[in-house]
């Protein structure tokens, strides 16, 4: 079969793999001059550390086939996220902790007093399943934290008040009455060493694979495919003639120090005067490294408009409706299998999205090899 990906990002580079090692001859088709989509890495040529270009990909997973499979293809490091937050002059841990709690109300709780405290003093829940983010928040943990970690940051990242957007964003943020402080309770977290750009590149080191990396997909590519695999954006397989699906991008302002900026990977910047969400400092995720020099991006969330790279799906009323539109022109759709976070139209992490290409990859091969069964039995 001529099997054809889009996009060499883990979605297509695991798909790919799995139909190679199964003796399929796969094209892969890369838009962009690399491969691993978003979470391309590589060496800043001033300073020599390994900085994570659109944004921190910190790979963190439940899923103990998906971290054996990502470490056949590199060598994995441990680390531990832990994100700071500047709010009103002072530093604290994110997520909501027993520390960040304590430290907030200048109060000494042990874990059953904190949660007493925020139960009976702060929280404020709604008569009803709370519906939008801020209805979440003051149900969760009340006016005062909402306003000062959430609320400012929330309208920065995607240019909409707390009560327009969905109650389940922040129901994926944990609160912790411990001093846990690393941000992902995972059992398997780690960065791979030489970064994503090489974990991707291993995946897709196949005899059975041909890259084609700066060569934007055509149709009358698709039509020399008997399969064709898409894990570019779902409306833009369809040329968006139905509209855009909505989504916020982010704008960098990179810039390089001598020593250590600010002393850890991520801090964010709730308050609502602060124009960026965060400064990320990229020596700190390869804390393994040593580096005389460090380089920092300050983020600055935006609208997506056409020509910029999608970061987040909006799915709020309006993008559903339109994806359910789209959804029905995909599954009308003969030989394509639409893939990943923007042929899904969702935001996934990167372990979810390797088990989904996995499973895509083997219910492909089951399908194939039913087929070519049947017409041998014939």
């Amino acid at each position: 079969m001529r099997i054809l990906v889009v996009g060499a990002g883990f979605s297509g580079a695991v798909i790919a793999r799995e139909l190679a090692e199964a003796g399929h001859k796969v094209t892969v088709l890369e838009s962009r001059t690399h491969v691993a989509g978003n979470c391309h890495t590589e060496r800043c040529a001033e300073t020599g550390i390994l900085v994570h270009v659109y944004g921190p990909h910190i790979f963190h997973t439940d899923d103990a086939e998906v971290w054996a499979y990502v470490n056949r293809y590199a060598r994995f490091q441990p680390y531990a996220h832990r994100v700071k937050a500047t709010v009103g002059g002072q530093v604290f841990g994110l997520p909501l902790s027993l520390h960040t709690i304590n430290q907030f109300f200048g109060r000494a709780f042990r874990p059953e007093e904190a949660r007493r405290f925020i139960l009976d003093d702060q929280a404020q829940p709604s008569q009803h399943e709370p519906r939008s983010f801020e209805e979440q928040a003051l149900a969760m943990m009340g006016p005062a934290l909402y306003q000062a970690f959430f609320r400012g940051y929330t309208e920065k990242q995607w240019g909409l008040s707390p009560d327009q957007l969905p109650a389940s964003i922040l129901k994926r943020l944990p609160m912790r009455f411990s001093y846990e402080d690393s941000y992902f309770a995972h059992r398997f977290q780690g960065l791979p060493e030489a970064g994503y750009t090489a974990l991707v590149a291993g995946i897709l080191d196949h005899p059975g694979i041909d890259v084609h990396l700066d060569c934007p997909y055509t149709p009358e590519q698709g039509q020399r495919a008997d399969h064709l695999f898409w894990s570019g954006p779902l409306d833009g397989y369809f040329g968006n003639r139905l509209g855009d699906l909505g989504y916020r991008t982010l704008d960098f302002e990179r810039f390089t120090a001598q020593g250590d900026w600010q002393g850890c990977a991520v801090m964010n910047y709730p308050d609502r005067d602060t124009p960026y969400t965060r400064i990320t400092e990229h020596k700190h995720f390869s804390p393994w490294e040593r580096h005389e020099m460090t380089v920092c991006y300050r983020e600055y969330p935006r609208a997506c408009t056409p020509g910029d790279i999608p970061y987040y799906p909006i799915r709020l009323t309006q993008e559903k409706l339109l994806l359910a539109q789209y959804e029905r022109l995909a599954a009308e759709e003969c030989g394509v299998s639409f893939v990943g976070r923007l042929g899904t139209y969702r935001y996934i992490d990167m372990d979810v999205t390797i088990r989904e290409a996995l499973d895509a990859a083997r219910g492909f091969l089951a399908g194939h090899a039913r087929r070519s069964a049947t017409v041998a039995a014939l």
